[in-house]
């Protein structure tokens, strides 16, 4: 018999005052029984439309909530309903507050150290219109992306583009090493800052306030300067008393006496620029002669573009606009980026944005999803199982009476209570944890929320209270008493698979956890295994405070000053030191690139660009690198800035095998005196290239080769030489192969959350098995009664209920191998030397998780087992 279309006949039984839908219904039907006959593609169309021009105020019946529902008796009634609940099944309750309560907390935590990274740049009030300036590099074989550009470009594009409301530039000591620490003093007393040197518009365009002084003059003046309040206070008793003082600044790169003409408010903790003081640009331009050319890329460019500006228009408008002002013009491409963004999306590859902290912050969103994801789930098994024993209560209740609303609201009243309970759990246990947590993210997270973020955790806990409740409520309220009580429900068994399902994502998620745990804490470990091609151990590095050079005349070779040489000279005569030199930069993360490079043999025009750190005497040495052929630098020998040495990786781009004696043209002609073998320098993410030494005889960073077992004692002597030659300046040190550790500090914090996190997935998902094993061993009571008065083992039992358990398990780990495969395998391409990725560590994973899951179950399908047969049948 034909049947009319089914949700709209739904919708009319739904929507309809029951006066008039027994007649409605009929006609309808009776109607749409005559055209099937005919067509039946009309009868339904027929029928559809019957349905909605019934849909008026005289058929539709009223909706309002039953006051029954929100009367006081009948919370109260719902609340002892529920509490009565909780006492009766102490277990499934405290399983589901322990599970909840910490997937909540763990939801929490990693939610405040997300806002805190999308914060980060994100406080300045002109934000949305704060642009940086970046430009692409093309370098034929691939595309570099730089953050620096020329000096000049800020004034240049706000005078040529009217999108551009202001514009500004910042360099922190590009020119100097990169390192832009000195000693500011007044009256003797010397204090360590950190400088910047920045346009007058610098506290108009960011929001660091001006506490003393006007934001509009405070870099006005070419010998003023803005200090920062801490630095203030640790001048002078009070911030005011700075504010016209006149100090003493000296740098390595430059020294000189400021005025103080504003104090600034310091940069928040989520500010990427931290700094105590800023002096002009115009300082910059006296003391390097290079800083205001168009061929230099001395500063960060910022632009406060006007509102509504087309970005993506203003790209294309800006992107050839050095081609009249530096050399190799088409090789750049100029475009901007939002300034806040800077920080999550600082990672460029071949010219494409890709990667960066936006990485992890995303990374760290997934994984509180996913194990609030585990705790609702096992809430739902349990909820859903538990409910099968409600039904002879819901069914009775039905029989004298209670309405289908009542059921619901009481159902999802006991979910809802169920998540509040356990939000409030998880925000105790967010206070009790979050100092351990800042220790393993490096944060400064503090237990506070702000109205939005409480209205995001109660929209979450409503949410899975409503989610963990709806079968019960919407399903079990639903079905016809009889049907309940004589027990003749037919989708048990779609139930059971429902149960089973959700146990095997909980698992798969588990497995992926445990697998990249694995894989992140194996990768980290071999980097720090790996032979880099040069030694790390018992070498210390630290900066040289003293006067190196002032302005760029004093960099010419022969110009130096000799306190320096005499400082190395002395640091090598200490007993314990084995060698020392000097460099500029860092071998482990910045190191300088040269351009223009070329060779003869090379296409006309043709150059190419590498990394080019320059060294002192014995620094090859020094680091322990080994040379393969020629000589190392010397003094003796007059070596100046035009010899080189170059790595195996260079001699196979120039395609030789030996390429010592053989000249190279960058700024002139310069002779490879030496060949090294190739070693990696910086990080495992980078691949290895081709790149030479430069030599320069002075060098910001000093580098001293400890000899082992007297590294205490000799720092000790190394500390009062210091003390003894740059007097009331500290000695800041580092170990060399820290501050190679360092360089994964993101993947090592990853892969300590990862550890805690995949023991918070496996601890909650076994929760859930726990109660489900109980709950399961509880409804086979009788049936294990009778099974062991048949005669079978304890053994068999115990197999017999724990197999649909490891059946669960085992599917899991087939579905989660070969996903957690793939996303592993994208992470580590993100190394250009990585681990293999073995099989070892799937099956480690998916056994670990058998064995905890077969720990987890057995423990109560034992004790179901070891029952006396008569406890189990005594109700009979």
């Amino acid at each position: 018999m034909p049947q009319p279309p089914k949700y709209a006949h739904r919708f009319l039984r739904w929507f309809c005052k029951e006066d008039f839908l027994e007649e409605i219904e009929g006609d309808l039907i009776e109607l749409f029984d005559l055209t099937y006959v005919e067509n039946s593609k009309k009868a339904r169309r027929n029928f559809i439309w019957g349905v909605l021009t019934h849909f008026r105020p005289d058929y539709i019946k009223s909706f309002q909530l039953n006051n029954a529902i929100i009367h006081p008796a009948m919370i109260r009634h719902n609340l002892l309903i529920t509490y009565r609940s909780f006492l009766r099944n102490k277990s499934s309750f405290l399983i589901n507050l322990v599970g909840l309560s910490t997937g909540l907390a763990c939801a929490v935590m990693i939610y405040l150290w997300v806002q805190d990274e999308r914060r980060t740049d994100a406080f300045h009030a002109k934000d949305d219109q704060l642009y940086q300036v970046m430009s692409h590099f093309d370098l034929g074989s691939h595309i570099e992306t730089e953050e620096y550009s020329p000096t000049p470009l800020a004034e240049a594009l706000k005078a040529d583009f009217p999108e551009v409301e202001e514009a500004g530039t910042i360099n922190d000591f590009f020119t100097w090493d990169n390192n832009p620490e000195g000693i500011l003093s007044v009256e003797g007393k010397g204090v360590s800052a950190r400088a910047i040197h920045a346009s007058k518009q610098f506290f108009t365009l960011f929001s660091y306030p001006i506490l003393h002084g006007s934001s509009k003059n405070v870099l006005g003046d070419k010998d003023n300067i803005a200090i920062s309040k801490t630095l203030a206070e640790n001048l002078f008793s009070e911030p005011n008393k700075a504010l016209g003082q006149f100090l003493e600044w000296k740098h390595p790169g430059f020294s000189g006496t400021y005025q103080v003409a504003g104090i600034f408010e310091d940069p928040p903790s989520y500010s990427t620029d931290q700094f105590d003081v800023v002096f002009t640009m115009e300082v910059l331009y006296e003391k390097d002669r290079w800083s205001h050319d168009w061929n230099g890329d001395y500063g960060e460019t910022i632009l406060h573009l006007k509102q509504g500006t087309d970005i993506a228009s203003f790209n294309n408008k800006i992107a050839k606009y050095m081609s009249n002002k530096k050399e190799r013009p088409d090789q750049f491409t100029l475009f901007v980026q939002p300034f806040s963004k800077k920080y999550l999306y600082n990672s460029y590859r071949n010219g494409i944005q890709s990667g960066g902290r936006i990485t992890y912050v995303r990374l760290f969103s997934l994984i509180a999803m996913i194990i609030l994801l585990i705790a609702c789930v096992n809430f739902m098994n349990l909820s859903t199982a538990k409910a099968s024993l409600k039904m002879k209560e819901i069914g009775v209740k039905k029989t004298i009476g209670a309405r289908r609303e009542h059921l619901i609201s009481q159902l999802l009243g006991e979910s809802l209570i169920l998540s509040f309970l356990s939000l409030g759990v998880a925000l105790l246990m967010v206070y009790a944890f979050i100092p351990q947590f800042n220790q393993i993210t490096g944060k400064v997270l503090t237990f506070q929320f702000h109205f939005g973020d409480l209205w995001i955790l109660f929209c979450i806990t409503i949410l899975t209270g409503l989610v963990a409740g709806s079968y019960p409520a919407f399903y079990l309220s639903k079905i016809q008493p009889i049907l309940i009580l004589k027990q003749r429900l037919t989708n048990q068994s779609m139930d059971l698979w429902i149960r089973k399902g959700l146990v095997v994502f909980q698992f798969v998620l588990a497995i992926g956890f445990v697998v990249g745990l694995l894989v992140i804490n194996r990768q980290i470990a071999f980097t720090q295994e790996k032979n880099l091609g040069y030694n790390r151990d018992n070498i210390i590095q630290f900066s040289w405070k003293g006067e190196l050079y002032s302005g760029w005349e004093r960099r010419e070779m022969g110009k130096t000053n000799q306190t320096f040489y005499f400082f190395l000279e002395g640091l090598r005569n200490i007993p314990g030191v084995r060698n020392a030199s000097c460099m500029s930069g860092d071998i482990v993360e910045r190191l300088y690139g040269q351009g223009g490079v070329s060779w003869e043999g090379m296409p006309e025009g043709e150059s190419h660009s590498f990394t080019s750190p320059v060294i002192g005497e014995d620094a090859i040495e020094t680091l322990g690198v080994e040379l393969l052929a020629g000589r190392s630098f010397s003094r003796d020998l007059n070596d100046d800035y035009n010899k080189i040495i170059v790595n195996e990786a260079f001699a196979r781009k120039m395609g030789t095998d030996n390429p010592v004696g053989s000249l190279i043209n960058w700024s002139g002609k310069s002779e490879i005196v030496g060949l090294v073998k190739d070693f990696h320098y910086g990080s495992l993410h980078n691949p290895l290239k081709p790149m030479f030494f430069r030599f320069q005889p002075y060098g910001r960073t000093l580098m001293i080769k400890l000899e082992e077992g007297k590294v205490q004692p000799t720092l000790e002597r190394i500390a009062a030489y210091h003390e003894a030659n740059l007097p009331g300046l500290n000695f800041d040190f580092t170990f060399l192969d820290e501050d190679y550790q360092a360089l994964y500090e993101s993947e090592m914090r990853v892969g300590s959350l990862s550890n805690y996190f995949a023991g918070v997935a496996i601890i909650i998902s076994c929760l859930g098995l726990f109660g489900l094993a109980s709950f399961t061993a509880e409804r086979r009571t009788k049936e294990i009664g009778i099974r062991k008065i048949l005669g079978a083992t304890t053994y068999q039992l115990v197999s017999m209920l724990s197999a649909d358990f490891t059946k669960m398990v085992l599917l899991s780990i087939l579905i989660a191998t070969p996903i957690s495969y793939f996303l592993a395998r994208n992470w580590l391409n993100g190394f250009a030397e990585r681990i293999p990725l073995n099989g070892w560590y799937f099956v480690v994973a998916a056994s670990a998780t058998l064995l905890v899951a077969w720990f987890t179950v057995s423990t109560q399908t034992l004790r179901a087992a070891r029952v006396d047969p008569v406890e189990c049948l005594k109700d009979e």
